[in-house]
């Protein structure tokens, strides 16, 4: 407001004075309420971290030591207080995983070693007094051989016809002729390559440094087409036994492919892992991955692109859950109340999964999720009207309610869990290594040689991996991963 605004508002009286300050107050306290809003929304973004969401935890502020183990003792004291402290180290009843000896026919060599002196007397043992012991300490060393790859000169003759004189040369048989290189030495670059995102450069590099063999680059890429030639009718078995699997774990997560924004989704089930490189997040690329009529229980986030799904035939992730209501209780004031009931009784919930892993009794585990599902039902329902008290987690209430058989899938059906770690197991492979600032850009095996990403040959290793398939091939379809996950949830 300008002085002479103002003058004039005081020279027409004192009703018209008090009239505009009261109309200015109003204003004012409307704006500084939109305000308060505004930065009560920023601190709660502020506050958000890979404990109350779904960010990664790269993301999370960096922590000083001593802060490190100020939470460390704060949370060990919290266990002891709730009696379920437990001392460091390996628990009672708790399985070694040492180095298993092996059976003296598997040994290479033996080599014996005998004490040169006595400990006692200092006797000196002469050669016939170095006996073999009945049971003598073992101790077993892996090496490898000096010379890791052996080469094999093929050579093709001519032999003259001694009826007609004519000259004919030997044909080399079709395996041998087709490469210059051996399938276990193709395997193994195409492990390293593939399944462990080693860069062609880096693997050429690599090859003369353990294998004492030269490769040159396309000699690389190369190996790891042909690789990826001959597992295409494998890869397309594999994709089917997972898409016909009675639950399927999906997640998605950003992917860069040639400096485009790209995302990498996943269907998982405990024996493989399918990928796809697709443009975006959008439900039309989950019916691509999956096909529109997918008849398993598809274990996910709550994220809007599964929100076609049935609920009857879903099972939303817990641990995303759980984060969601930690972050309501660390909000404020409002909304504080319903995140610690929320915690609490996803706590209870994970417990008496954890119990359920011990006793296999769905019976038992039915009968302790039923308490749970009633109060988290009248949590939900409190929270769920129209209410200034309810304005930051009424939301979050109405789309727990929307899906409410979808939390509650793995007490029925066998093989659902309660949370969807394992496909997020399965992106932390290719999702930590694309974000690595020497990792190389994946493409599909038929896209351009300038970044091309193959599946690997199952002959080198137990667990045979392909990579994902580029959003800009022709046709799409998903990459495989055959591999194994551990059943704890990470919860």
């Amino acid at each position: 407001m300008e002085r002479a605004e103002a003058e004039a508002v005081y020279e027409a009286g004192r009703e018209a004075c008090v009239e505009f300050l009261l109309e200015l107050t109003v204003r004012y306290e409307r704006e500084i309420g939109l305000l308060n809003e505004r930065v009560a929304r920023l601190e709660e973004q502020g506050r958000q971290s890979s404990r109350t969401g779904s960010k990664p935890p790269s993301s999370d502020p960096p922590k000083t030591r001593q802060r490190r183990r100020a939470e460390a003792r704060a949370k060990a004291k919290e266990l002891l207080a709730k009696g379920g402290g437990r001392e460091p180290g390996g628990q009672p009843g708790h399985q070694g995983s040492g180095r298993q000896l092996l059976p003296e026919g598997q040994v290479t060599e033996i080599v014996d070693h005998y004490p040169e002196s006595c400990g006692g007397c200092g006797h000196e043992f002469a050669e016939a007094e170095k006996v073999p012991s009945r049971q003598p300490g073992r101790h077993q060393v892996a090496e490898l051989p000096p010379t890791a790859v052996v080469y094999r000169e093929h050579r093709s003759h001519r032999l003259a016809c001694p009826g007609c004189r004519r000259q004919t040369a030997a044909a080399l048989p079709e395996a041998v002729a087709a490469s210059a290189f051996g399938p276990r030495l193709q395997a193994a670059v195409v492990t390293m390559s593939a399944r462990n995102r080693i860069s062609r450069r880096d693997m050429s590099e690599l090859a003369r440094e353990l294998f004492s063999i030269g490769l040159a680059v396309g000699t690389v890429d190369a190996i790891c087409q042909r690789a990826s030639a001959a597992l295409a009718g494998p890869h397309e078995a594999l994709v089917a036994s997972v898409l016909a699997a009675p639950a399927v774990n999906l997640d998605e997560t950003g992917w860069a492919t040639a400096g485009a924004a790209r995302t990498l989704w996943t269907a998982t089930i405990p024996e493989a892992a399918i990928f796809r490189i697709a443009a975006d997040r959008h439900r039309d690329r989950l019916d691509e991955l999956i096909g529109r009529d997918f008849a398993g229980i598809v274990c996910s986030d709550r994220w809007w692109a599964y929100d076609h799904l049935d609920p009857c035939c879903r099972q939303a992730c817990w641990s995303h859950l759980q984060r969601d209501f930690r972050r309501h209780a660390e909000g404020l004031a409002p909304q504080q109340p319903f995140g610690e009931q929320g915690l609490a009784l996803t706590e209870r919930l994970f417990g008496a999964w954890h119990a359920f892993q011990e006793h296999q009794d769905r019976a038992r585990l039915a009968a302790e999720m039923a308490p749970i599902q009633t109060q988290l039902r009248a949590l939900l329902e409190q929270a769920a009207p129209k209410r200034t008290k309810t304005k930051y987690h009424r939301g979050f209430a109405n789309n727990l309610l929307k899906i409410w058989p979808a939390l509650w899938t793995f007490i029925t059906a066998e093989g659902v869990e309660p949370t969807n770690n394992a496909a997020e197991r399965s992106l932390r492979g290719p999702s930590s290594t694309a974000n690595s600032p020497t990792a190389p850009a994946a493409t599909a095996a038929n896209a351009s040689s300038n970044a091309p990403s193959p599946p690997q040959s199952p002959a080198a290793s137990n667990t045979a991996r392909s990579t994902p398939t580029s959003a800009n091939s022709s046709p799409p379809r998903p990459a495989a991963t055959r591999s194994p996950h551990s059943p704890e949830p990470d919860d």
